[in-house]
């Protein structure tokens, strides 16, 4: 209830920013990644992409389906002179004074079984003469049959239908492992800020305590119970912890510049931060997590485009070692000087043609072709075979280091607990000079340390928890596969 509260909030920041100076942006990690997935620039790319992909199966899809065309040509006037051969071989120019009309109607079908084309046409052709000779004339075909068919080349419909549903598949997957991909980035903006701002409060807290203990210093020294050198030491810490508050403020600007580009916010956010209290916790075996990445990612998807493509590209180089065509056309036709008389007394109208083109010497070109082809076929599945050997040995790592990662931040919380106790004591300790410099600045380093080294193991246990959804495709945290709905997500007429 919490993140769609907040998020329509976080949406509508620019226009609260238009009416303010400064604005602080309070922002938990969970509130940031829903603000990634929708506004940066990761996310608008992935779904461009998803849109071309998507155009380009609807064009697939477009060309299994019979296309209804209308082609015209009306009018089409004509005065000039053109060459002439009589019957008694000699050429001459005669004048011409034409007008003209065509129009033709057509439906035709590709046939995905043999790669031809099947098309029923009717068209019209009109033509008058303005030199005092006939005038109107009319051309009618009421009906024509044509099949267009490549004997022995490749099919290539056949190979489309192979290639373009996985093609597509693969670019929905890619799409949902690119928005898993940007929570990801978003989890390396955020929590490089957050440890920032931490290193920012530790050294303004170390700043505070060496200010009071240079205080503290300074009245022993005038009693004579330190040393001039353990005076010196305290204010050399005290000139060390202002230059680390200097430092570390100019690095956590960077990192909200970051950030706040990333989530296209206005430059006067200040973006808050805060540590995850909680993180999802999921028991996740190597051999489950295998599964779901083969039957999810599109890892498995574009191995097998690569090795479609290759096939179809032997094919191809296979089927252009000869070229034999097909062309057949049956159906009427009527000519007269009316045009209802163009549809009266058909004749048929027949034409049939086989075409071929056979090479005789070619040196080896085309076999020459076909080789290649087939080698890169080979080098495709010699591809394909390494990049399943790293794919599987990427995840087999990633979910040990994750399988490993819990125990680790309960160790990492444990100890920043301990040396914070730790250095609380130690400067009471020395307040009443019982510890010596060197050991309060032990126990005051291992505090920031132990720090830090929380919030980074806290880190990486985010970080690899988006890496399996985006390797995986499946949230671990409910017991589903990650997906969405891409008519809507399209808008999809």
């Amino acid at each position: 209830m919490k993140r769609y509260f907040i998020l329509p909030v976080l949406l509508c920041a620019p226009w609260l920013m238009g009416h303010t100076q400064s604005i602080q942006l309070p922002l938990s990690l969970d509130d940031a990644i829903a603000m990634a997935r929708v506004r940066s620039v990761d996310a608008a790319e992935a779904l461009d992409e998803l849109r071309s992909a998507y155009w380009q199966w609807r064009t697939f899809r477009a060309d299994q389906l019979p296309e209804l065309s209308l082609k015209a040509d009306a009018p089409s006037y004509a005065r000039q002179y053109s060459s002439y051969m009589d019957e008694n071989g000699d050429y001459s120019f005669v004048s011409t004074n034409t007008l003209q009309a065509t129009g033709q109607l057509s439906i035709a079908q590709n046939i995905a079984l043999t790669g031809g084309k099947i098309s029923v046409n009717s068209s019209l052709d009109f033509l008058r003469q303005f030199d005092g000779r006939t005038g109107n004339r009319f051309m009618a075909i009421p009906v024509a049959l044509t099949l267009s068919q490549p004997l022995f080349g490749v099919n290539t419909m056949k190979w489309d239908r192979k290639i373009e549903p996985v093609r597509y598949a693969e670019a929905k997957a890619a799409f949902l492992s690119a928005t898993e991909n940007v929570a990801r980035q978003t989890v390396d903006y955020y929590f490089n800020l957050l440890m920032s701002r931490e290193n920012v409060e530790i050294a303004r807290q170390n700043l505070e305590n060496a200010e009071r203990l240079y205080a503290v210093a300074q009245e022993k020294r005038a009693m004579g119970k330190i040393s001039k050198n353990d005076l010196l030491q305290m204010e050399l810490n005290l000139l060390d912890a202002r230059s680390a508050l200097t430092e570390t403020t100019s690095e956590l600007k960077a990192d909200m510049f970051r950030l706040r580009a990333f989530l296209d916010l206005e430059e006067d956010v200040e973006i808050v931060p805060d540590v995850p209290a909680d993180v999802p916790k999921a028991s996740i075996s190597f051999p489950d997590a295998l599964q779901r990445a083969l039957t999810n990612n599109k890892f498995v998807k574009t191995m097998l485009r690569r090795q479609l493509e290759a096939d179809y590209e032997v094919a191809k180089a296979k089927g252009d070692m000869r070229e034999i065509k097909l062309f057949m056309q049956l159906g009427y036709t009527g000519t007269d000087t009316e045009l209802s008389g163009a549809y009266r007394g058909l004749r048929a109208n027949q034409l049939a043609s086989v075409g071929f083109s056979i090479p005789l010497v070619d040196w080896g070109k085309r076999r020459g072709k076909v080789k290649v082809a087939e080698s890169k076929r080979r080098v495709t599945e010699s591809s394909i075979r390494r990049e399943n050997m790293n794919f599987n040995q990427d995840l087999f790592i990633l979910v040990e280091r994750f399988s490993n990662q819990q125990e680790q931040l309960d160790i990492a919380l444990r100890a920043a607990d301990i040396a914070s106790k730790r250095y609380q004591t130690n400067v009471e300790t020395y307040m009443i000079g019982m510890l010596s410099t060197l050991e309060l600045n032990d126990s005051r380093s291992s505090k920031d340390s132990s720090r830090r080294e929380y919030i980074n193991q806290l880190y990486k246990y985010w970080s690899y928890w988006y890496q399996l959804r985006s390797l995986t495709l499946y949230d671990y945290s409910f017991g589903g596969d990650i997906n969405v709905d891409f008519d809507k997500y399209l808008k999809i007429q």
